[in-house]
This record gives C-alpha cells, structure tokens and sequence, in this order.
C-alpha cells in the first residue's frame, strides 16, 4: 500500500526552481525519507540513482581525490545501471553522514553544475554531523526537513472521501454529523499507529494490532541501538532516560519539563547535551514557554522552562506501553496522559505547516496554560488543544482577556465553527491548519 507523501510535492517545486540547489534532507528515522527520494525520481524523472555510502563504503574513495563534479559523475556512473543525465536522472545520496567529502561536494555540485538534481539524506544526519564535527556546506544547499506521515497524509490513504470533503472547504461552518463522526474514527485510528508509514500499512492493510505494536516497538529497539552508536559513553545513559521519561513527564497534569522525573537528583546542566542529542535526531521536539506573547516570540522565550513530546504520537504510545483498545474508546479514563497525547497528535499535524521549527507556550504565575502560541503570518495566535468534548477550563479565557488577540483556537472534538473570534475545530483538522486559518483570515466567516 502507497501512502502518499506531501513532501514529494516539494521536492516537484523545487525541481524547475531557478537557482536550485542540492536538497539535503532532514528528519528522524524511519519516516521513509528514502523511500520519498525514489517515488520522486520515478515520478518525475526518465532515470533514478542511488548511492548508499553505508551499504557502498566504496563510494567514499571517489570524492576524495578532489571535488570536480565532472570527474565525481564520470566515476559513480560505473557504479550505475542507468545513465546519469543532467535534467533526466535524479541523483541520490543516500546515508551521506558516512562520507564528510561526498556532503561537502555539494557546495561544488551547486557552484559548477547545477543542471544536476541531487537530494542527500542520512540517518541521523544532525546528530552525524555534530558528532563527527563535520562541516555542512551551508548556503549551498537546500535544507529540507521531512517529518512523520500527519494525519491529512494517513486519512488520504484511509478514507479518502472524507479527505475529498475536508479538502473542499470553502468556509468555516459546522460538519455535516456523518463526517465529524468520520474523522473522529480514523483520528483515534491515527493515534494508535502514528505517523511511522510501515505501522500505517500495518493497520490499514487490517494485521491487528499486536503487528502494530510490533512494528512501533522494532522502531523503538532501533533508536535505543543508535543512541549507542552516535552518542558518546556518557551520554548514552541521560539520553535513554529522557526518552523513557516522556510518558511520565506528559502525564503530569502540569507539562513542564521537570528533571527530577527522570532521576532523583537530575539537574539541567547534566541532561542539556542529550536533549540536544533527541532533537537533533529528530525524536523529540521542545516547546518553550514565553513571557508574554510578543513579535517575534523567540524574544521572549524563557530558555529554563519548555515541553518535550515525542516525534510521533504511535511511538509515544507504545514507549508508555497504552493499550489500542483504549485509545479507541473515547469514554476510556486515562485522564491526564490522554489529554498530553492530544496535544502530541496536534502538534505532529501542524509542524510541517510551519515556517519555523520553534513552537512556544504560554502560562500565566502557574494559574493558566496555554497549550501553543505561533505565529502565523502577521498574528499571534493561542491554540488551547482538549482530549475530547469536556472544553472547560480558564486559560484561553485569561489569555484572551489580557492580550485580546484577533484570532484564537480551540481543537477538541466539537464540530467546527467560528464565533467572536474563536475558531473551534475538531482536533483531526489540526493537519490543515493553515487551510483553517487561510479561511478565517480572508472573509467573514459565519457565525454558527
């Protein structure tokens, strides 16, 4: 089964850009970034090449001798079925943190022959590059970063129909009952396998979910086995107790980030590096409390006081071992870790929206929270995320009444309306957020 991927749609955009230049490409592992380079160079290319310099080591002696494309191209096409054509083959590098020499030709690629289309990619190619203090040719590239499959991608796969009709929204208006009861269905459907495509094709080709889990906990045993292989010694040990810490630490009713969680004793100045470590595999993502919601937000971030959640909400839920039974029962009483894995679903549906990968919250003397703050545009907007139907609870209220915002946003499982600038829209809607806010911000929505 074919789960198509956004990304690849970014990659066609970026394929007659003038100016182009070599996509290196970002993001955690096992979230099919090679498979996303290959579906694209058969869609949109006579040919595809790939050079894995993990499985070829012997690739790495070509880009040593010198950096001169000509010369780098005339010796990997021995190593090539198929020509290698400027404009007719797309060129992969594939597990290019094995070969500092192959990452800094593509400064050269860029400079000397930019008729030909290359994409880079690498498992844990921040951490890689950090680790072996390996110079990134910045400014000659194209970053990318590519995150597991959002809920948009999976219900296109699971239930298109319904996909078809989210997609033609033309006004924000309430759901006809048949579609909300929809999307809620393939959501918790979501939750329980996440964004990791193998898990996916696993519950939508109906293999139960004993397969499911078996697939998130192989990913799982995976990340443990590269924390010991591209974290040092010492690290090794705090990086696989943050990582197990996080059901604990989003199960608080309060989600700050609280070291004494993951040990008696912890304290910050110990754990930085191997929160460092997680995010730059990708696996985790901080969410920073700010002061007052000001532009540009990052001015007021208050550094010592953040969230962590998972990558993925499947993973998240199998690392705290949550029954799929449960996730599918909306009536089942998991109080707090429920509404954290509703915030952990909302934000792996929008980071892919945003143009920056920061996201922020809000808290007012321990009294409110607000779940997010973005920027969008030229407004700051609050989003309040809630686990079900139940939306009471003070803090947007507070916020809305300090700061008067133009817009806010609720996601919980109501139906979708607008009313005196609150948008309230079913959480699954999170994966279209820009659609949501494209639609609020350029008429007069209706009043429902």
């Amino acid at each position: 089964m074919k789960i198509e991927r956004e990304i690849i749609n970014r990659f066609i955009e970026w394929k007659d850009r003038e100016g182009r230049k070599p996509i290196l490409l970002k993001g955690a592992r096992q979230i099919g970034k090679t498979w996303a380079m290959e579906e694209f160079g058969h869609k949109c290319f006579d040919y595809t090449v790939k050079f894995d310099f993990d499985r070829q080591p012997e690739l790495k002696s070509i880009f040593k001798i010198s950096k001169e494309p000509s010369r780098i191209l005339k010796e990997l096409a021995i190593y090539s079925e198929v020509p290698i054509e400027a404009g007719k083959t797309l060129i992969i590098f594939d597990e290019i943190q094995e070969c500092e020499a192959a990452l800094n030709s593509l400064k050269y690629f860029y400079e000397d022959a930019p008729q030909f289309h290359i994409i880079a990619a690498g498992s844990l190619l921040g951490v890689a590059v950090k680790k072996k203090n390996m110079k990134v040719p910045v400014g000659k590239v194209n970053i990318m970063r590519m995150y597991p499959v959002t809920f948009r991608e999976f219900l296109k796969s699971s239930d298109e129909k319904t996909f078809d009709y989210i997609e033609s929204l033309t006004e924000i208006n309430h759901l006809p009952e048949i579609i909300l009861n929809k999307l809620a269905t393939e959501y918790r459907r979501y939750q329980v396998c996440g964004g990791m495509p193998e898990a996916i094709v696993a519950l939508l080709e109906n293999k139960g979910t004993q397969e499911i889990d078996s697939v998130l906990q192989d990913i799982l045993d995976l990340y443990e086995l590269d924390f010991a292989k591209y974290a040092s010694p010492q690290e090794i040990p705090r990086i696989r107790s943050i990582w197990h810490s996080l059901p604990a630490q989003l199960a608080k009713e309060n989600r700050k980030f609280i070291y004494k969680v993951i040990k008696t004793g912890a304290r910050s100045k110990d754990y930085e590096d191997a929160l460092m470590w997680l995010e730059d595999a990708g696996m985790i993502y901080r969410v920073y409390d700010i002061s007052k919601p000001g532009f540009p937000l990052s001015a007021y971030q208050e550094s010592g006081a953040f969230k962590v959640y998972a990558c993925d909400c499947g993973l998240v839920r199998r690392l705290a071992n949550l029954p799929a039974t449960i996730i599918m029962s909306p009536i089942a009483n998991y109080t707090e870790f429920k509404g954290a894995l509703a915030e952990n679903t909302v934000l792996e549906c929008m980071k892919p929206l945003l143009d920056t990968e920061q996201t922020y919250y809000w808290t007012s003397d321990g009294r409110a929270e607000v779940e997010f703050v973005l920027q969008w545009d030229s407004y700051i907007i609050p989003i309040e995320v809630k686990a079900e139907e139940n939306i009471s609870g003070k803090s947007l209220a507070l916020y809305n009444k300090k700061y008067e915002p133009k817009y806010r946003v609720r996601f919980s499982m109501l139906n979708l309306q607008y009313n005196g600038g609150l948008l309230s829209a079913p959480s699954p809607l999170s994966a279209w957020f820009n659609k949501l806010l494209g639609l609020l911000t350029s008429s007069t929505p209706l009043v429902t």
